[in-house]
């Protein structure tokens, strides 16, 4: 049938909204859009058609929102001009045609959420399997129609729509009308699938044993401020009693099956004799080093002046959320990058940490208050990747802008490979470094540290060996083979700019007689 357009006037009684209109929710423009057309009336007519065998007429494209207004219009008013409109009438063709007339209308006119977008794509899937007598369209054949009909998905996309709809809709409900989007329902896949992995290889249960735990943990968290790290935290807890094992030893395994790495934790033989905490033979790769310069620690008879003012509770700024981020898991159904997010200033969530766009020379951060920021953000980025997010805390107004809190869990030594636990551990040292832990003033450093935390025992009490025996400390020889050679690409980049950032904040506090601990 030749697609014509007839233009009539039409009484607004004899039209009906489109009862498969994609906007499931209230326009939030519908009161300036009600003044508007009150006071000067449409300015584009309604597209409207009939249904075989109807009398009545139907809103083909868009437009569901201005017919309302007219309908109260003229119930307020009674005025003839919202009686009978302007209207362009088209023929009917096929019932999956109007409703993907209505997404282009919308995608035009903005303000669709996703979760509407997402159920308007899966109805007319189903729509086109009825006008086509088929079972089931493909995704890859459902993207070749949506596009020969003038409406461009990607295969991904449509991916991330169905997940939306069949997995996420029955458990958040609350979450995805408030306007949970896109780039959250890539994060909560990629979560699912990398826990999911994780439940399967310890032989916790099957698929559907696992959709029973994430669809009970998902809707205990289910409302409009939807918070993916108590989800992610809600998971951990769960594999890790099921497993009976360390929570600590699944966040480290989930870390890495999130970024693209598995992680095997069974101990190779004889490994454990090299993971031990002090006495070693010469010959194992896990030598500990005995380093002077610890602070307070005094390793060879030496002294040191650690006569420093306690940093001031108020300028020690609180990180709120977890310091555990979801990096979106690759894959050939998820390519679109997240834009880049600005750099702030330290007190702030480490959830958007994985958004922003760090380059080694940055020009322009001149002052110590962004440098110290930018510092932290690697720090903590790098942290967070690796599994021990939680040892970095952000430290305003001084040192390098943070620091650590303590030493990894103790239960990694018995539980992760070798490789692991010593990127892990020499990460550790590096920000330890970084932060300038064994070397800045004692008493700056143990204003930060809680009593319990045994890296705090040990600077307090000059205890090297505490350290060193809480910490797998390898030979530096070993740096290169067991941490930069095993890093990933950002984590290798986000080191690099780590080390650069230490150098300048130190080049402008020199430049400007600051002490950066005082």
């Amino acid at each position: 049938m030749a697609d014509t357009t007839t233009p009539m006037h039409v009484e607004i009684t004899r039209i009906r909204a489109y009862d498969r209109n994609p906007r499931r929710s209230e326009n939030p423009e519908y009161d300036r859009i009600k003044a508007s057309i009150r006071a000067d009336g449409m300015d584009q007519p309604l597209v409207i058609t009939c249904r075989p065998g109807e009398t009545d007429y139907v809103v083909h494209a868009g437009g569901n929102t201005r017919l309302r207004i007219l309908q109260e219009l003229y119930e307020e008013t009674g005025d003839e001009a919202f009686h009978r409109v302007h209207c362009l009438y088209r023929p009917w063709n096929h019932e999956s045609d109007v409703l993907l007339a209505h997404l282009r209308e919308n995608d035009l006119r903005g303000g669709l959420s996703f979760i509407d977008k997402a159920q308007a794509v899966l109805d007319a899937k189903q729509l086109l399997e009825e006008e086509m007598g088929i079972d089931s369209l493909s995704q890859r054949r459902l993207e070749t129609i949506l596009r020969e009909r003038g409406y461009s998905l990607s295969h991904g996309l449509i991916s991330q729509m169905g997940y939306a709809v069949h997995t996420l809709l029955p458990v958040i409900p609350r979450a995805l009308q408030s306007g949970l989007g896109r780039p959250q329902v890539e994060r909560i896949r990629a979560l699912d699938r990398a826990a999911r992995g994780i439940w399967k290889k310890r032989d916790l249960g099957d698929d559907e044993t696992f959709d029973a735990v994430l669809a009970a943990l998902c809707g205990r968290y289910d409302g409009p401020e939807w918070d993916l790290e108590l989800l992610r935290s809600a998971i951990e807890t769960e594999i890790a009693e099921e497993a009976e094992v360390n929570i600590h030893t699944i966040r480290v395994e989930l870390d890495a099956r999130l970024a693209g790495r598995d992680i095997d934790f069974s101990m190779p033989d004889g490994e454990d004799d090299a993971v031990t905490s002090g006495e070693e033979d010469s010959s194992s790769t896990a030598t500990p080093m005995k380093v002077k310069g610890v602070a307070g620690i005094q390793t060879s008879g030496e002294t040191q002046d650690n006569s420093t003012d306690a940093i001031a509770d108020d300028e020690t700024p609180v990180v709120q959320g977890s310091s555990r981020g979801i990096a979106p898991n690759a894959s050939e159904e998820e390519s679109e990058d997240l834009p880049d997010a600005p750099i702030e200033a330290p007190a702030r969530s480490i959830k958007s940490l994985e958004t922003q766009s760090i380059t080694i020379g940055e020009p322009g951060l001149t002052d110590l208050k962004s440098l110290r920021a930018r510092a932290w953000t690697l720090a903590a980025r790098l942290a967070q990747r690796n599994g021990i997010g939680e040892l970095v805390t952000p430290l305003s107004g001084k040192g390098i802008g943070f620091i650590l809190c303590d030493v990894p869990d103790s239960s990694l030594a018995d539980q992760l490979d070798a490789d692991t636990l010593g990127q892990i551990s020499m990460l550790w040292w590096h920000l330890a470094a970084c932060a300038e832990m064994t070397v800045a003033p004692l008493e700056a450093v143990i204003a930060t540290l809680s009593d319990d935390s045994i890296l705090r025992q040990a600077l307090e009490n000059q205890n090297a060996g505490l350290l060193f025996n809480s910490v797998w400390t390898l030979d530096p020889g070993h740096t290169g083979y067991r941490l930069w050679r095993q890093l990933s690409e950002q984590d290798w980049r986000d080191l690099l700019n780590l080390m650069d950032t230490y150098r300048h904040i130190h080049r402008v506090a020199e430049d400007s007689q600051t002490q950066l601990w005082e």
